[in-house]
C-alpha cells in the first residue's frame, strides 16, 4: 500500500481513503474504513472510461448482479455509484496476497493446497455463473489467498472492450495464458462458463508449477500456443494432471463442468476443511498484513472555511490548504503560480513518480529459510522508508521470488527474474551453492547481482562476471577483528591455530583460508603455531596438549563445525586454559553454545553481519522492525537494509537513466553508501569491497552473543 497523493479525495462514498492498493489504465483502487469501521477496496474508474455511455451501462448492470454474489469464496461488490463522473464501487478488503505474489514469492503451491484452491474456486465461479455473470477474466492475479481458502475478485466488471490489445486490429478482453483458445481472436464466440472452466485450469497449472502451461514472452506468441499446442504439464504432480488436463482441451463443450471439476479435484470425497491449507510462511505474511492494515488511522477530514470573517471571498492561504477537500468535490482549482510559473504543480505534488523494481531471490521455505527472510524483511523496510521520502525523485517496488534453497529451482528462478525488464537489479541469493547459476544468468542479462550475505568468488570470477556486487567481504577477512583483538586488545605473542579436517558438509576451504591468515599476519608480530585435528579425529585434548606445551598465549579455531568448536572449548576447559581463545562466523550458532556449555564464556568470533540493537545509528530500524514484525532484527536484515540503500543511490545517480540495467551495471562499482552495518565502496576492478571496517567482532557473554563493535574499531 502506499501513501494518499495531494490530489486524491479524502472520501468516496462515506468511505474513508487510508491509502492506494494500486493503479492501472483502467483507474485506481483504494484502501478504505467504511462508516460501520470495516476495511474495503474502493475501485474508482477513470472519467475517460465512464464518458463511453456502452461502458457506464455494462458496469450498472453488472455491478447490480454482483451484488447479489453471497458466497464464502467470492469478494462481493457492497457499495457502488455507476452514476458518478468516476464510476465506483466498493468490496470488503482481503488483506492476503493475491496468488500470483505468493507462487511467484514463495514457489509452487503444495498438491494438496492445489485441490483445495480448485475446489473453492470452482465453488465461487459456479455461483458467478448462476448470477448471469462470466468472469472473463480468471487468473492468478485475481485470486487473493485468506487463511481459510482463496477470494475471488474482479468479476467482469469495469473491464474496458478491448482491455487487452494484441494489435490494432485485433482486441481480446482477457489476459494471455488464461485465456481460452476461442476467446483469442476478436469477433469470436461470446464469453461463456466453459471459457472461465479454461481460465481456472491455467491458473491451478501456474500454482502447482509456478509457471503457465502455454509458457510466456510476447503476448501474441502466447496466445498463438494457447490456440495451437498442447498445454506444458511436465511438472505437474499426477494427482492434479487429470482435473488440470480436463480444463485445457481446446474444445469448449469437452471441459467438465464445475460440479465434474470439482469431483475430479476431491475424488468425490468430502470437501477437505480449509484450516492449514496454506504453506508456510503464507498465513504468517496474512497475519502481518491484517495486523498492519487494522492498525491504519483514518485521516482526518480536511476542513475548508468559506471567508474569511466579514468578507465573501476565500484566501491564497485557505484555497492551498484547502486543495485536497476541493479535488474530492470535483471542484476546479487553480494551481497559484509564483517563479515557477502559471500551472506548474509546487515541488512534491506530482500525481505519479516512476516506479522502480529491485527483486529478491532468497531461500524462504527451505533449510536457509531465516536468512531468506531476514533479507525480505530488511529490503521491505528499506523500499518502505524510501518511498516515504519527500524527496525522492521515484519509488521503490520489490519482487520476492523463492528458490526453497534448490539448486535446480534457483536456476529456473533466476532466468524468470532476468527476463522481466522492470526489474533492474536482483539481491541474492541467500546460500552460497547458488551463487555461480545467478552470477551466469545475471551477466548475460546485463542485471547487477547483489550479494548480502555470501560472496565464495574468487578475483577471476568477478573480472568475468561484471555485473556482481557483493556487499559481503571473501573469508580471507573475516579474521581480521580476531587478529586485531589479539594484537591490541589482548595481545598474544604466541598464537595456536587449531585446524579441523572436519567439515559439515556445507563446508569449503573457509578453514584454511583463516589459518593462512594468521599464518601470514600473526598476532602482536608474534608466532604461529598449527595444531591439527585429522580427518575422522576428535582428539582435542591432545591438541591442547600439545599447544600448551608450545606455551601459546591464544587459541584460534581455524574450523567451521559449530559442535567441534564446542569439544574443543571444553577441552581449553578441562585444562585450565585461561588465555583468549576465537572462532568464525560459521560457528556461531546455538549448537556451539550447548556443545560447550559454559566453556563457550568468553571465546571472541569474527562475523560479517552486525547487531543492529548495539548501534546506536540503527536505532531507527530497529524500531521500524520491530513494529512490523514484533521482535528484533534477524541477522543479516540490516546489511540486506543497507543494500537497498546503496542501489537507491545508484538509481538517484542515474537520473533519467535510471531504467538502463547496465547504466547501474556500470556505476556501482563507483557508488559509496554510508550504510548502518558498514560503510559500502567498491574496487572499480574487482567489484570488491574496500576498506577496512567490512568485518564485525562478537563474544560469548553469560551464554548468548554480545556485540564488540566494527573492527578496527573494537577496544
Amino acid at each position: 500500500m502506499r501513501p494518499l497523493l495531494p490530489a486524491d479525495p479524502a472520501a468516496i462514498g462515506g468511505n474513508r481513503l487510508l491509502g492506494r492498493l494500486g493503479s492501472g489504465g483502467m483507474g485506481t483502487v483504494y484502501l478504505g474504513r467504511s462508516p460501520a469501521g470495516t476495511l474495503v477496496a474502493v475501485k474508482v474508474i477513470r472519467a475517460d472510461h465512464g464518458a463511453d455511455p456502452a461502458f457506464r451501462a455494462r458496469f450498472r448492470r453488472e455491478a447490480e448482479a454482483a451484488a447479489g454474489l453471497t458466497g464464502r469464496w467470492v469478494v462481493p461488490v457492497i457499495a457502488a455509484d455507476p452514476e458518478a463522473r468516476e464510476p465506483w464501487l466498493a468490496t470488503p478488503f482481503v488483506p492476503g496476497p493475491s496468488l500470483s505474489e505468493a507462487v511467484s514469492g514463495y514457489g509452487p503451491l503444495p498438491a494438496r493446497s492445489v485441490r483445495i484452491l480448485g475446489a473453492r474456486l470452482a465453488e465461487a465461479l459456479a455461483e458467478v455463473h448462476e448470477a448471469g455473470l462470466v468472469h472473463r477474466d480468471v487468473k492468478p492475479g485475481n485470486v487473493l489467498l485468506a487463511p481459510d481458502g482463496p477470494r475471488l475478485i474482479d468479476f467482469g466488471i469495469a473491464r474496458a472492450a478491448g482491455a487487452t490489445t494484441l494489435t490494432a486490429a485485433d482486441a481480446v478482453v482477457g489476459t494471455p495464458g488464461y485465456l481460452a483458445p476461442e476467446l483469442a481472436r476478436a469477433g469470436g464466440p461470446v464469453p461463456g462458463p466453459a471459457g472461465d472452466v479454461f481460465s481456472l485450469g491455467c491458473v491451478l497449472a501456474y500454482a502447482a508449477t509456478a509457471r503457465g502451461p502455454f509458457g510466456g514472452g510476447h503476448a501474441a506468441a502466447v496466445v498463438f500456443r494457447t490456440v495451437h499446442d498442447e498445454p506444458e504439464l511436465d511438472d505437474l504432480p499426477a494427482e492434479l494432471l487429470e482435473a488440470v488436463g480436463a480444463c485445457l482441451l481446446k474444445e469448449p463443450g469437452a471441459r467438465p463442468t464445475l460440479a465434474e471439476l470439482t469431483a475430479l479435484l476431491t475424488g468425490g470425497r468430502p470437501e477437505e476443511e480449509g484450516r492449514d491449507w496454506l504453506p508456510a510462511p503464507l498465513p504468517r505474511l496474512i497475519a502481518e498484513r491484517s495486523t498492519r492494515a487494522l492498525d491504519l488511522p483514518a485521516p482526518e477530514p480536511t476542513r475548508l472555511d468559506t471567508a474569511e470573517a466579514g468578507t465573501g471571498k476565500l484566501t491564497r492561504r485557505r484555497l492551498l490548504a484547502a486543495g485536497g477537500a476541493l479535488l474530492a468535490v470535483g471542484a476546479p482549482v487553480a494551481w497559484f503560480g509564483t517563479r515557477r510559473g502559471a500551472g506548474t504543480p509546487p515541488a512534491g505534488s506530482r500525481r505519479d513518480l516512476p516506479v522502480l523494481t529491485l527483486g529478491l531471490q532468497a531461500d524462504l521455505t527451505g533449510p536457509g529459510k531465516a536468512t531468506g527472510r531476514a533479507h525480505e524483511r530488511g529490503m521491505r523496510l528499506a523500499v518502505d522508508r524510501h518511498n516515504a521520502g519527500k524527496d525522492a525523485a521515484f519509488r521503490l517496488a520489490l519482487r520476492v521470488a523463492d528458490d526453497g534453497g534448490d539448486r535446480a529451482r534457483a536456476a529456473r528462478t533466476v532466468k524468470e527474474l532476468a527476463a522481466d525488464p522492470t526489474v533492474l537489479a536482483l539481491a541474492g541469493p541467500t546460500w552460497e551453492a547458488a551463487v555461480p547459476d545467478l552470477a551466469e544468468t545475471c551477466t548475460t542479462a546485463g542485471l547487477t547481482l547483489l550479494l548480502v550475505s555470501v560472496n565464495g568468488l574468487e578475483e577471476a570470477q568477478f573480472r568475468r562476471w561484471r555485473t556482481l556486487c557483493p556487499t559481503r567481504p571473501s573469508w580471507d577477512h573475516i579474521v581480521n577483528p580476531v587478529i586485531h583483538y589479539l594484537t591490541n586488545v589482548r595481545p598474544s605473542r604466541r598464537t595456536a591455530v587449531v585446524e579441523d579436517a572436519v567439515q559439515d558438509a556445507a563446508g569449503g576451504d573457509e578453514g584454511w583460508r583463516i589459518s593462512r591468515e594468521l599464518q601470514q599476519s600473526p598476532p602482536a608480530g608474534g608466532s604461529v603455531s598449527v595444531h591439527r585435528i585429522p580427518a575422522g579425529g576428535s582428539d582435542f585434548a591432545g591438541a591442547v596438549r600439545d599447544l600448551t606445551a608450545a606455551g601459546a598465549d591464544a587459541v584460534v579455531y581455524a574450523g567451521i563445525s559449530p559442535q567441534r568448536a564446542g569439544l574443543l572449548a571444553r577441552a581449553l576447559a578441562d585444562a585450565g586454559f585461561q588465555g583468549p581463545r576465537a572462532g568464525i562466523q560459521p560457528i556461531m550458532e546455538p549448537e556451539f553454545l550447548a556443545a560447550a556449555g559454559p566453556a563457550a564464556e568468553g571465546w571472541e568470533i569474527g562475523a560479517f553481519f552486525t547487531d543492529p540493537t548495539a548501534v546506536p545509528a540503527a536505532a531507527g530500524f530497529v524500531s521500524a522492525y520491530r513494529a512490523a514484525y514484533g521482535e528484533v532484527p534477524a541477522r543479516w536484515a540490516v546489511e540486506a537494509y543497507d543494500g537497498v540503500g546503496l542501489l537507491a543511490a545508484c538509481l538517484t545517480g542515474l537520473g533519467e537513466d535510471a531504467r538502463d540495467r547496465a547504466g547501474l551495471a556500470r556505476r556501482f562499482p563507483r557508488q559509496t553508501h554510508e550504510g548502518l552495518a558498514k560503510p559500502l565502496a567498491f574496487d572499480a576492478d574487482t567489484h570488491d569491497l574496500t576498506g577496512t571496517r567490512v568485518s564485525h567482532l562478537y563474544r560469548v557473554e553469560s551464554g548468548a552473543y554480545r556485540y564488540l563493535g566494527l573492527y578496527p574499531d573494537v577496544t
